[in-house]
């Protein structure tokens, strides 16, 4: 499943990479399951910032989303609840 959709999630990451590279983190792709649920591991200072719950889901999901709307839910394996 994630083959047929990662040029696109990889593009979609692309557009808010800047902005996780700017404070020292970066997201790699893990798996896409067959329900669409993309998972994806928070790199760098993304890993362990009190702030990366709204980070995944106000600029992650959200770029996701927007560009593959077949996927029903984006999470992130390694996001330390604060």
């Amino acid at each position: 499943m994630l083959s047929t959709y990662r040029d696109q999630i990889e593009n979609a990451l692309d557009t808010i990479r800047p902005y996780l590279e700017a404070d020292g983190g970066n997201v790699k792709v893990v798996d896409l399951s067959d329900e669409m649920v993309l998972r994806l591991e928070l790199t760098g200072a993304c890993s362990s910032c009190p702030m990366s719950t709204m980070t995944l889901k106000a600029g992650v999901e959200e770029a996701i989303k927007k560009a593959i709307p077949e996927i029903s839910k984006v999470e992130a394996i390694n996001v330390e609840v604060a």
